[in-house]
């Protein structure tokens, strides 16, 4: 019964064009392992417009997603109201970081990105998994 009101809430949330996000990194990590997947984290500012944009635009592509949803685990933190861990920077944002279950960065990138981008930066995460392994 669990599993069935997992995958609504999924399919709901992935035709609604927004993530669900997680805020807890130590939990996205668990959730990482589990599911063995890789973590996305998006890094921002309250007031960052650059930000506003990316979550606006590319973040409501549908194919990013779907994306998102089946590799990775996606985590939001802000500055202003989250605790950030050490290893990740906190300024200049929007900042992306993709790191394997453990916690490794895989592949890190600064700033406002585009569909056909932020999907390259997908795809270079993943390969760096593959190359490290």
């Amino acid at each position: 019964m669990q599993y069935i009101i997992t995958i609504l809430f999924f399919a709901v949330s992935l035709f609604s064009g927004e993530l669900s996000w997680s805020h807890d990194y130590k939990t996205a990590l668990k959730d990482a392992k589990a599911q063995q997947k890789l973590v996305y984290i998006f890094i921002t500012s309250d007031t960052c417009k650059w930000c506003k944009k990316f979550e606006a635009t590319t973040l409501q592509n549908k194919d990013i997603l779907k994306r998102l949803y089946n590799e990775f685990i996606p985590i939001h933190l802000s500055r202003d109201r989250h605790q950030i861990p050490k290893q990740f920077k906190k300024a200049p944002v929007p900042r992306h970081y993709f790191t394997d279950a453990e916690g490794n960065i895989l592949y890190n990138s600064l700033g406002h990105r585009g569909v056909a981008c932020f999907d390259a930066f997908m795809d270079n995460a993943e390969d760096k998994l593959k190359i490290s392994n």
